[in-house]
């Protein structure tokens, strides 16, 4: 194999495992993704969301309307919902990332799965992983919130199905669920 590489480019692996030069349009990003340092060689205008999806495999967040309006693609950058397909990787460089996949498991749920299923708070199910990371963020800048918080912390989260109801009791239910003496686990 001969070595094309220019002085001081990086190596790395292409889609067929064999060595080709680092692309020069990507740059070495690091983050942290549901709890776990990742290290990332990308162009840093792709989509936070681009990149969550098709290099880390974390599916849960959906492309909706690829400009930040519908809120299927939210996930909590330094613990605040943000769209992540306008987001930028160079926005998300150095920061926390959870996704929906980072709040819990089947063995020990987040709170806010376990009221959005006690609640039944989805119907299709394509804006769920959203509207769980705005209700997480949203509990915690406001641990009780009223209906009308709650309404307002969900404003940019769009459900097509109606669930919204549902939506708001799961909410409150959660609030109360991490509420001090509430009797639940």
């Amino acid at each position: 194999m001969t070595d094309d590489r220019k002085p001081g480019q990086e190596m790395e692996l292409n889609d067929t495992g064999k060595e080709a030069p680092a692309a020069p349009d990507t740059d070495a990003m690091a983050l942290t993704v549901n709890g776990r340092s990742v290290s990332l060689r990308v162009d840093p205008s792709r989509s936070l969301l681009d990149v969550l999806r098709n290099e880390l495999g974390l599916k849960a967040s959906r492309y909706g309307c690829g400009a930040g309006l519908c809120g299927a693609c939210m996930v909590m950058v330094d613990g605040h919902a943000v769209p992540a397909c306008d987001t930028p990787m160079w926005s998300a460089a150095g920061k926390d990332v959870v996704t929906v996949e980072g709040l819990g498991d089947e063995r020990g749920p987040h709170p806010v799965q376990r009221a959005f299923i006690a609640e039944q708070a989805a119907q299709c199910g394509y804006c769920t992983s959203g509207m769980m990371i705005a209700a997480v963020a949203l509990l915690r800048r406001c641990p009780h919130p009223t209906e009308a918080q709650a309404r307002a912390g969900l404003e940019r989260n769009l459900c097509r199905c109606g669930a919204h109801p549902r939506v708001l009791r799961a909410v409150a239910r959660a609030a109360e669920e991490a509420a001090p003496g509430s009797g639940r686990a």
